[in-house]
């Protein structure tokens, strides 16, 4: 992987840890004082529902993208290991149907975004964007990182890799 294909991986992983991690902590945090007040003083914090519905989307799909980056997504290694000395053009070309695919969501999912800003949660007022945004974002980063590979499934690096951790 060249530096500035290493550089925009290592900066998408970053984030997508940084989100896990935010959202993990803030949700188990609102839902554990709203299990204490709840039994404690027999009331609960109006938002504490629907902060991490909000969230939730946010964690999936920084997992998603981390689990592309690994690997760790659906690949068909079986079909792939009988294609022989092709499988390095079937890999590349179905990489970039991918590629294509993710934008071709991402583009889809703009219009959504638009819409969805008009849209207010009940209790926080936060706007229907928020949650659309994630998915406009991922697909993004998705075919970002699957032009990053591109050249390390090239090179039959990538598949060894799947292969190896299967």
């Amino acid at each position: 992987m060249n530096p500035l294909s290493r550089a925009v991986d290592a900066a998408i992983a970053w984030w997508c840890h940084a989100v896990l991690y935010v959202t993990l902590s803030v949700v188990f945090l609102i839902l554990s004082i709203n299990v204490v007040l709840r039994y404690v003083a027999g009331t609960s914090l109006a938002w504490a529902s629907e902060l991490p519905e909000l969230m939730f989307p946010w964690m999936i799909m920084a997992g998603v993208v981390l689990a592309a980056q690994h690997g760790s997504h659906i690949a068909v290694v079986l079909l792939t290991q009988k294609l022989g000395a092709a499988r390095r053009w079937v890999l590349a070309a179905g990489s970039l149907v991918v590629v294509a695919l993710y934008l071709g969501l991402a583009w889809t999912a703009w219009p959504v975004f638009e819409i969805a800003a008009d849209e207010r949660s009940p209790i926080m007022q936060v706007p229907g964007s928020v949650s659309v945004g994630c998915l406009l974002l991922g697909f993004v980063m998705l075919a970002i990182v699957t032009l990053c590979r591109l050249p390390q499934i090239w090179r039959g690096e990538a598949h060894d890799e799947i292969g190896a951790d299967a």
